[in-house]
């Protein structure tokens, strides 16, 4: 009797352990870009931190002088130079046809390609190609995607992410009232960082936060000083990279 109670324990507990496993598993969205790319393969993991909350995000490649080589994925509002979800109203978001530059600016000015209007954020009739885009997954997702070419031995991926409307103490809704893009952008983007090297035996990286963009992406500079920054580091709580050969 002992022996059936304990074989029965074990296997509720194997059983248990592997659907908590396949849950998990499950709750990733599932994306891909760049299918037709010949370079490399990657696989990014994204797990949302508890103040993951309609974030809009970019991943992309550079050598390691910080030159930009190519978007691995971008948002689907950034890509098509329309930002469809910009207002609150009722605790609900709703569509907003209007370009952000305070969303994703480290990226978009590293990608360096100017609208007629100025701005480096990409218009209705330039978007960037769908190969490079999806909505904006809002969960826990695996990114599937290629480099468009072979790549340098070693260069570094990057990933930027902004959430509208998480105010804090230091970047209050009043602090640049003559501002704009600052009143929706609220606390900067975040940028994060892995480095990668072909040649070596890691197959996979964690990517850690350098630094936040302009406050309402008026240049494409990088500050590393992260003292203000408080919920908006909550929002990502793990992102990894892992090389698929």
């Amino acid at each position: 009797m002992k022996k059936n109670v304990i074989i029965t324990t074990i296997l509720v507990l194997f059983m248990s352990t592997t659907f908590a496993q396949n849950k998990t598993k499950n709750e990733y969205i599932q994306l891909e870009t760049n299918k037709n790319g010949t370079g490399p393969m990657f696989e990014i993991e994204f797990q949302k931190g508890k103040e993951f909350y309609y974030p809009l995000f970019v991943f992309w490649i550079e050598d390691l002088e910080g030159n930009y080589i190519q978007t691995l994925y971008v948002s689907q509002s950034i890509a098509t130079g329309v930002f469809n979800y910009g207002k609150v109203k009722d605790d609900k978001w709703v569509k907003e046809g209007k370009r952000r530059p305070a969303a994703l600016p480290y990226w978009a000015h590293k990608r360096g390609v100017k609208a007629k209007d100025g701005l480096f954020i990409p218009t209705p009739d330039e978007p960037i190609a769908d190969a490079y885009t999806g909505e904006t997954p809002q969960s826990n997702f695996i990114l599937t995607t290629r480099a468009d070419q072979e790549l340098p031995e070693k260069f570094n991926v990057l990933f930027e992410i902004n959430q509208s409307w998480d105010w804090n103490e230091y970047w209050t809704n009043n602090k640049y009232p003559e501002d704009e893009d600052y009143k929706t952008s609220s606390q900067p983007a975040l940028i994060y960082s892995t480095s990668i090297d072909l040649n070596s035996d890691i197959q996979d990286y964690s990517f850690e936060l350098i630094g936040h963009s302009h406050y309402s992406g008026k240049t494409g500079s990088i500050y590393k000083d992260l003292t203000t920054i408080t919920t908006a580091k909550e929002i990502v709580n793990k992102t990894t990279l892992s090389i698929k050969k």
